[in-house]
């Protein structure tokens, strides 16, 4: 079949547009393939109110409503296609970033999957200082991380790099000690193993590479502007109280808010209902606070969004 086009000028000019039209730019984000570190990633992106298809047997997704797409990747190798340029931004664990030593920026830390690379020795042992440590065969998945740690204290150890089951390696005679992350402790206790100290501290970062168009740096502040409204959100609460207007100056200099208290009159004369928003860390103590002052009506909501 020949294809036939017709010959008015505006619309010759249009099809040529179209074929010669660039693809609008996208944000490219490589994220964790699978494990807990993709879920909380990709919630994130979503609490930020971007759509995309995650199904897990894709390679890749582009989002519907925002000039993003998403790679899904091993983590250990996030750090290299970002500094290589395959992806413009990740988001990985920063131990991973320590670890692999390659040239890329941290922008953002994320705030979760949060953990710590720590020397563990068997159960059995007494105390167990970092000096211990000179002799012995340490086994671990982090040997840059651990070697930097040996050098700068002073302590001349033997590591076993291995990549996987780092907390076996004590029970077979591999080693009599390893360096491993560590979330909650509980893979060590259940392998004889207790946490003796930390070397590193971890969380989710936002990393990108050098060389961004304006085009994507323009992308990647909007997508750092939702970010940091929802983690604001998240550390904080909205609070809503009524209390006795003689107590009004004192509740307001427990409550600063963002700038100060929002106070409306109630119909019951003499009380007011104030309107704040308090940190999640200090929350507890500010209730008992308010409480003490004659507050009433305590309710507490979550924030979705925090713009500042």
């Amino acid at each position: 079949m020949q294809a036939r086009f017709r010959k008015e000028p505006g619309f010759l000019f249009l099809i040529f547009t179209i074929m010669n039209s660039e693809e609008p730019k996208k944000l490219r984000l490589a994220i964790q393939k699978s494990g807990r570190l993709n879920e909380d990633s990709i919630q994130l992106i979503k609490e930020c109110g971007i759509h995309f298809n995650g199904r897990m047997d894709k390679l890749k997704s582009e989002a519907a409503n925002f000039p993003i797409e998403i790679l899904y990747l091993r983590d250990d190798d996030i750090p290299g296609y970002v500094s290589d340029g395959v992806a413009d931004i990740g988001i990985v664990g920063d131990n991973v970033v320590e670890e692999k030593e390659k040239i890329v920026e941290r922008i953002e830390y994320l705030g979760f999957a949060k953990c710590r690379l720590s020397i563990a020795v068997p159960k059995a042992m007494d105390s167990f200082q970092p000096a211990d440590l000179n002799g012995y065969n340490i086994a671990t998945s982090y040997p840059k991380i651990t070697r930097r740690y040996l050098e700068n204290n002073g302590i001349q150890a033997n590591i076993h790099e291995i990549s996987g089951s780092v907390e076996i390696a004590p029970s077979i005679g591999l080693a009599g000690a390893i360096c491993d992350i560590v979330s909650s402790g509980s893979t060590l206790m259940t392998n004889g193993l207790k946490e003796v100290f930390t070397i590193y501290k971890s969380e989710a970062v936002l990393i990108g590479g050098e060389g961004l168009s304006n085009e994507k740096k323009l992308i990647l502040q909007d997508l750092l502007f939702r970010i940091r409204a929802v983690n604001k959100a998240k550390n904080n609460k909205y609070i809503m109280l009524n209390a006795p207007n003689s107590k009004l100056d004192k509740i307001c200099s427990i409550l600063p808010g963002m700038k100060s208290p929002s106070i409306l009159p109630l119909a019951d004369s003499g009380w007011s209902s104030v309107h704040s928003v308090v940190q999640e860390d200090n929350f507890w103590a500010i209730i008992e606070s308010l409480k003490e002052q004659g507050a009433q009506g305590i309710l507490v909501l979550p924030i979705e969004k925090m713009i500042l």
